[in-house]
């Protein structure tokens, strides 16, 4: 695997090393060793796949705290996507920067997660799988997500939406005041 650290620490983008001959390729998608080597968690706890039906579907952006932080290591197998992270880190010199890459079937490309970042990603394609190594359990409450389009983060997604949940189109917005009547 080639390991091509971002300008967030501990976050990866991880590209195969392709053994080649006739019959097609071998390669390592995973190897905790490796990812020891890089500082990385390699502790996989789930495994998720997530399927898509539709071009412009947004799935994000979603993080867990304390004490069930947790790191993700996501592979488009099927179709293409534009995969977002936002630094969530509050003493982090990153805070709420983020960072998008593109991962598809044909590059094969995977992205390491660190914890504390939020993750989300949008298809550009129909019918797209993607497929999460994750190092903890879903734990509902500890589960946060941010607006995909909270002008805060200023995301810029590559198509429309034409899907998402009820659950990430409502998330508050980072600096959402509540108004009190007078």
């Amino acid at each position: 695997m080639k390991f091509t650290e971002t300008k967030f620490k501990g976050a990866f983008i991880i590209d195969l090393d392709r053994k080649s001959d006739r019959r097609g390729f071998f390669a390592r998608t995973f190897c905790m060793n490796e990812f020891i080597e890089h500082g990385l968690k390699p502790t996989v706890a789930q495994c998720n796949l997530s399927f898509n039906y539709q071009k412009g579907t947004l799935r994000g952006m979603h993080y867990q705290i304390a004490p069930a932080t947790e790191n993700k290591l996501i592979r488009c197998t099927q179709g293409a996507i534009y995969d977002v992270i936002v630094d969530m880190c509050p003493d982090s010199p990153t805070y709420l920067s983020h960072l998008g890459v593109e991962l598809s079937a044909e590059n094969r490309r995977a992205l390491y997660v660190p914890a504390m970042f939020a993750h989300g990603y949008q298809t550009l394609t129909p019918e797209t799988e993607v497929v999460y190594q994750v190092s903890e359990f879903y734990t509902p409450g500890y589960e946060r997500g941010l607006r995909y389009d909270d002008p805060a983060l200023d995301i810029e997604w590559p198509l429309p939406v034409s899907e998402i949940s009820e659950k990430d189109a409502t998330w508050r917005l980072l600096f959402e005041t509540v108004t009190v009547g007078v």
